[in-house]
């Protein structure tokens, strides 16, 4: 059995299709990374998940229980923090939690021991006595996390729940989400290719309202992955690097291209007359190399690859 699943979900607004024919499937005890760009169609699946919003047609299943149809069932057994969390500022941390614990019915010793034990898993035990209003941004997405878990969800729905957050704010959320590994199954929606390939074992991804695939995380890069090249050049040469790097996007061999500061990724339909003229085009155009090698495939190039083809590039 799936810890959820949705069988031909849509969700019209309009003319709007947020959803077109939606079939997700989530294995019990992975993370999965619910990838797609923005518009895609992820928070309006989550919404549905949740029982925020009804769909249009078509069905979801949260641990056997249809959304819709066992209300409490579902509440117990999901868990679910919101794109933006929202807080009483004047609350402290210890406050919000206890009050969270009291909405799920707790008893006044449950409420005690989850909240110390969940303020201490998230970082948050010496902030427990401050107010919510004076915690960063990182603090009140760990908070958000902790306040997910009162109820000891079987299924956890995160929605972007680091896109809003600095380096050090990410690194703190991601940790916390890696290492509920096993203890419930994570559904997280993000449009950032390198979270979901640190902490998610699996992977779908949706664009337009339809999933294009699903499967573990490193079966999707076995499959889908083409050879790729990096080339990173020395400081101040950022702008003749960008320039090459445009001007190889119109050889037939070359699938995509990203620049990120000092270095160029260059994805590859054809290995062999890439290592013949990769290098001797990057020395002709002047560039002053620091590093050039092949790399391992990453997400980011398979998703690539897959949303152009769904929208014909």
């Amino acid at each position: 059995m799936s810890a959820v699943r949705t069988e031909a979900l849509h969700k019209h607004y309009g003319e709007v299709r947020a959803l077109d024919g939606l079939d997700l499937a989530v294995a019990p005890g992975s993370i999965y990374g619910f990838l797609g760009p923005n518009g895609a169609g992820k928070t309006t699946a989550i919404r549905i998940l949740t029982g925020l919003a009804k769909p249009t047609s078509g069905r979801a299943w949260v641990m056997g229980v249809e959304v819709g149809q066992g209300k409490s069932e579902t509440t117990r057994s999901i868990g679910y923090l919101p794109q933006d969390p929202a807080f009483y500022p004047w609350m402290t941390g210890q406050g919000f939690i206890d009050y969270v614990g009291r909405v799920f019915g707790l008893s006044a010793m449950e409420r005690d021991a989850r909240t110390k034990e969940l303020l201490a898993i998230v970082g948050l035990a010496e902030a427990a006595e401050r107010k919510v209003g004076g915690y960063s941004g990182g603090m009140r997405q760990r908070l958000g996390l902790a306040q997910a878990l009162v109820n000891r969800p079987n299924v956890l729905l995160l929605d972007e729940p680091v896109s809003a957050l600095d380096p050090a704010g990410r690194k703190e959320v991601l940790d916390l989400i890696e290492a509920l590994q096993g203890q419930c199954t994570v559904l997280m929606s993000t449009h950032i290719l390198d979270d979901v390939e640190r902490v998610c074992d699996t992977v779908g991804i949706i664009s337009g309202g339809r999933m294009i695939t699903q499967e573990r995380r490193e079966d999707l890069l076995t499959r889908y992955a083409e050879p790729a090249f990096e080339v990173e050049v020395v400081g101040g040469a950022d702008k003749q690097l960008h320039l090459w790097t445009r001007a190889l996007d119109a050889r037939p061999w070359i699938t995509s291209t990203a620049v990120h500061g000092q270095r160029t990724r260059i994805v590859v339909s054809d290995v062999q007359i890439a290592q013949r003229e990769l290098l001797a085009s990057a020395v002709q155009a002047g560039l002053v190399i620091a590093r050039y090698e092949m790399v391992r495939p990453s997400l980011e190039d398979v998703f690539l690859r897959l949303v152009r083809a769904e929208h014909g590039g």
